[in-house]
């Protein structure tokens, strides 16, 4: 750009060049975002049957089984283990340490189970390893020990302005052959998160008959070669619910409950179905679908104290996790987040948050930064407009379950929408620093390296600069 003795002339000339990428922004806006030409071959999507090798059960007798971790505290000092003994209690004891050969602390944790109908759980425990070093390797190990089995894990970074950090993406998983193929192209990513912000329906064991909650016991196996070592950071989606009253099953989201811990006291929370963590630059909020978000509601009421204790000098990187999207293209649970939206989106455009990540519709989609908060009933302005405080809105619920993929289309492609496909795959968001993160959306049909869909995006407070702009000029 020169520097600060450059020419009026100069200026002119830039200013010219903006005003061109803008308008050349606005044209391509207005005509709507590109859908993919990648063909997907039409095929049902099959759960994988009980004697899969994914589902094999540890050998030993009451060995230690769907090993889980996720985020203990607020900050990333504490870590939640969870595992399955399934013939008796066992030990709820977790010995851990920086040494393989040398696991020189422990701590005892707790168990419960739980009825679903004609179902009893194994015994369910946890343990919340606390105080824990920043960005440190702990190997851990669970269940008696002519059973136990070993695993490991790095916490992150300390919190701070400009730590890198890398996210994997996921949701709406299920068990079946494709679901498979997500987690394994997930890991086998040359870029593979640090940790997983998971968007919600796990086992998708409602939709078998009586909600085989078995289904929930191989979700855990099938999982744990992922999340036995690194946290996936849960939200409900509505395959969580397992409200059955057909069944004398009226209490929602019990199996989810007495299965995945989250620490939601330690962000003020009175339930773990919303809630918040930090994650070296990232300030994460989890919001709940189906959890009442009207005025006066303790989900509400949460957010609204939540939001301004975000401090972006410290965490510069705001991000929210829900299963129903907002802005969606398909003809799938179309505007079923609407309400939510008429909620809570002037507050995600106030407080500038970067991204926000759901699910339930399966298939991906990336939106424009855009808002649709002008409305006031009587004025007409119900339009969705671009908007630089507004969040990116992408749409990740194409882990691969038995429901198969969302493939029909709103058509014209809307305005909102900058690019959509009906293919399963799994997403990385890379924080660089303060300013620069990079999202990428992997296929589960191509290569482990490549992106089908990619953008780079800039900070709403750090860098507050249009993405259209920098790739336009």
């Amino acid at each position: 750009m020169g520097d600060r003795h450059s020419s009026p002339l100069s200026w002119v000339v830039l200013y010219a060049v903006i005003a061109a990428a803008a308008a050349a922004y606005f044209a391509v806006l207005c005509e709507g975002g590109s859908s993919s030409t990648f063909v997907r071959k039409v095929e049902c999507s099959v759960d994988m049957p009980l004697d899969s090798d994914v589902f094999a059960i540890p050998p030993g007798y009451n060995a230690p089984q769907q090993v889980h971790i996720t985020q203990g505290d607020h900050d990333g000092k504490a870590m939640i283990v969870t595992w399955v003994t399934m013939d008796k209690p066992g030990s709820s004891k977790v010995r851990y340490g920086e040494s393989e050969d040398d696991l020189g602390f422990s701590v005892n944790g707790k168990h419960t189970r739980y009825k679903f109908y004609n179902y009893t759980s194994g015994y369910i425990h946890n343990c919340v390893l606390a105080n824990l070093k920043y960005d440190t390797k702990y190997y851990y190990e669970v269940g008696s020990r002519h059973t136990g089995r070993k695993f490991w894990f790095r916490t992150p970074p300390e919190v701070g302005l400009d730590i890198p950090y890398t996210f994997g993406v996921i949701g709406d998983l299920g068990q079946t052959y494709d679901s498979n193929r997500t987690l394994t192209h997930y890991q086998n990513n040359p870029k593979v998160g640090q940790t997983v912000l998971y968007v919600g329906d796990l086992s998708y064991a409602d939709d078998y008959p009586d909600h085989d909650n078995v289904r929930w016991d191989t979700w855990g196996r099938f999982t744990e070669r992922s999340i036995a070592y690194q946290p996936w950071i849960w939200t409900t989606g509505n395959h969580e619910i397992d409200f059955a009253p057909e069944l004398n099953e009226t209490m929602p989201f019990k199996p989810y409950t007495h299965r995945y811990y989250v620490p939601y006291k330690a962000s003020g929370s009175t339930r773990p179905f919303w809630y918040s963590i930090k994650r070296a630059s990232a300030y994460i909020i989890v919001l709940s679908s189906y959890s009442a978000y009207g005025t006066y509601t303790p989900q509400n009421n949460w957010l609204l104290e939540e939001l301004p204790k975000v401090n972006r000098c410290e965490t510069p990187w705001l991000i929210v996790l829900m299963h129903s999207p907002w802005y969606n293209s398909y003809d799938s649970h179309y505007m079923e987040g609407e309400s939510m939206r008429v909620m809570f989106e002037a507050l995600f455009v106030k407080y500038k948050v970067d991204i926000v990540f759901s699910g339930h519709v399966h298939a991906y989609e990336r939106s424009e930064r855009i808002s649709n908060i002008a409305y006031n009933i009587s004025n007409g302005q119900c339009t969705p407009v671009p908007d630089p405080s507004a969040p990116v809105y992408i749409i990740i619920g194409d882990g691969g379950n038995i429901e198969g993929l969302a493939t029909s289309m709103k058509e014209p492609q809307p305005d909102y929408s900058a690019y959509r496909e009906a293919s399963f795959g799994h997403g990385i968001f890379d924080i660089k620093n303060r300013t620069h993160a990079h999202f990428g959306w992997y296929r589960n049909q191509d290569s482990y390296s490549v992106e089908a869909d990619a953008v780079w995006f800039y900070n709403r407070v750090w860098y507050p600069v249009d993405e259209w702009i920098i790739s336009t000029i």
